[in-house]
């Protein structure tokens, strides 16, 4: 059987019973009387039923008038609730969120950032992709893609949002400096043992400049290569060697002195942490929710690595 071809009817017919009579349905709902007896008309013979008794004193419905109009009723009432539902999501951060996000972002502190956000919004639940692959937001249904990438940023018909730089700094115990001595530069560490991100290999290069663009490289044969930033944190936390890792993966351990940043006036050049969405129109709140808190965050992260900076230089 072939659906109704327009749902507004069942409502006008609804519209009629309830009040009556043509006119008073038509006054209500602002049609003209003619206009509304012909929907209605248009909805009986889409059905091959009539569905009304009119006479001209009264409106009564037939037996299958009584079956259709408790369905239209029940339909209309869902209706209803759907869009109350909607409502509802539209008005406070809830539901359900698909999230994307390389394993090192998150064992980089974006891990504690959505379990904090979680505990801010009671209502809302996250469903979290930790890959280093490139996901299809669109067609894998994705809410937010969170990446790092080195400007410029590809072209992409998504929406993005920019968080800022992901800045790679050079770390190290506090006693394993004690041992071999405060660095200058960055050849200074050819004499310290390192561990590094990468695969295995013969030797590692990390180049970094100063701020008048002079370019300083260190060709070293580290003594962990890992491709996990967990596994770094913990070898740099022990001393077995210097790291040059993310600020975000070791504002914790800055912040309380369990590693400290060496050659603070050398930088490299930078990755840029973002979100990808498939738009900004229609975004329920608490997509937006969670993109307003990783940005807030992610600041907020910036200048404690800021303040951590300036109390070691003094």
């Amino acid at each position: 059987m072939e659906p109704i071809n327009d749902l507004n009817n069942l409502v006008f017919f609804v519209k009629v019973v309830d009040a009556g009579s043509y006119s008073a349905a038509a006054e209500a709902i602002e049609m003209q009387t003619s206009k509304l007896s012909r929907r209605i008309s248009t909805l009986e013979a889409e059905l091959g039923v009539r569905l009304l008794n009119r006479t001209t004193r009264k409106l009564s419905l037939t037996d299958i008038g009584k079956t259709f109009y408790g369905h239209c009723v029940a339909l209309i009432a869902e209706a209803q609730s759907a869009k109350d539902a909607v409502n509802q999501t539209l008005s406070s951060p809830q539901g359900l969120i698909r999230i994307s996000c390389p394993v090192g972002l998150l064992q980089g502190g974006l891990a504690d950032i959505l379990a904090n956000f979680l505990a801010s919004e009671p209502q809302v639940r996250i469903a979290l992709d930790a890959t280093n692959r490139r996901v299809d937001v669109v067609d894998e249904g994705i809410d937010i893609a969170i990446r790092v990438r080195v400007p410029p940023l590809e072209d992409s018909d998504l929406a993005m949002r920019s968080f800022g730089a992901s800045e790679m700094i050079l770390v190290s115990n506090p006693k394993l400096v004690h041992r071999y001595g405060v660095p200058s530069q960055l050849a200074d560490l050819s004499s310290l043992p390192i561990v590094a991100m990468g695969y295995a290999g013969d030797k590692i290069t990390w180049r970094l400049q100063d701020k008048d663009g002079n370019v300083e490289e260190l060709v070293h044969m580290p003594r962990l290569h890992t491709d996990d930033l967990l596994t770094l944190r913990i070898a740099a936390l022990q001393g077995i060697g210097v790291a040059y890792m993310p600020a975000l993966a070791v504002l914790t351990q800055l912040t309380a002195g369990t590693l400290i940043r060496l050659l603070p006036h050398l930088s490299s050049r930078s990755g840029v942490i973002h979100a990808l969405f498939p738009s900004r129109r229609g975004m329920v709140p608490a997509v937006r929710a969670l993109l307003d808190f990783i940005a807030t965050e992610l600041a907020e992260n910036s200048l404690r690595s800021l303040s951590t900076e300036d109390d070691e230089e003094r």
